[in-house]
């Protein structure tokens, strides 16, 4: 059973089509690549899958959750529990420290206690190699470290799905590496499930699947 589908997705902005009707399946610890030139749809897309945004016309179903559905709030709770991103810059925030930043996501549910969040987020920085950077601020972390950072904050809750979008956009090409190898781990060891908008066409060749867009369509 597919773990997200879109189905008849189109998006205008006053007079401009963005997306002209996109259909698009997700499989269980898949990891697909969008490709594409610049102003194609593909981040609307991600935006819109991962509920950032609503689509003018068509439905995006994720486990069995018809998300046009769901009420602004429902929608934020959904969001924050069952799907993660990966921006191309980390957006942490520089006042706290590393475990602080991935917690984040935790300390938002109502529903998760406070020591279980701290101790997923360590779990996870030990995983990514950062167990002795967890209490360093954002400024005293690489770059590769950042991004490490952020790729943990996104697994928090344990997402269905992990958005990314050009994740390695602002990497040089040893640490952009080390991320992409990073997502297979994470799928092999996890299942987890990455969507991810990339120009990077090393990446999109390592993927499982690799999408073009083009003119607010899927080739």
């Amino acid at each position: 059973m597919a773990l997200l589908t879109a189905q008849g997705i189109t998006r205008s902005y006053g007079t401009l089509q963005v997306l002209k009707g996109i259909d698009l399946t997700i499989q269980p610890g898949e990891i697909v690549a969008i490709v594409g030139a610049s102003g194609a749809g593909k981040s609307t897309l991600l935006h819109i899958v991962g509920t950032l945004d609503r689509p003018d016309r068509g439905r995006v179903t994720i486990q069995d959750t018809d998300i046009s559905t769901l009420s602004d709030k429902a929608l934020a709770q959904f969001r924050n529990e069952s799907i993660g991103f990966v921006f191309q810059f980390h957006n942490l925030l520089a006042e706290f420290s590393a475990l602080e930043n991935v917690c984040m996501p935790g300390f938002i549910n109502s529903k998760a206690k406070e020591a279980d969040t701290r101790k997923r987020g360590a779990e996870l920085l030990a995983l990514l190699g950062l167990s002795d950077r967890m209490d360093h601020l954002p400024s005293q972390l690489s770059g590769g470290e950042q991004q490490r950072v952020a790729v943990a904050r996104a697994l928090l809750n344990r997402p269905a799905v992990v958005l990314a979008d050009e994740p390695s956009g602002n990497l040089d090409s040893r640490n952009a590496e080390d991320l992409h190898r990073l997502f297979f781990t994470l799928r092999d060891e996890l299942n987890q499930t990455f969507v991810i908008v990339t120009h990077n066409e090393h990446l999109a060749e390592m993927a499982d699947r690799r999408l073009v867009m083009r003119d607010g369509l899927m080739e």
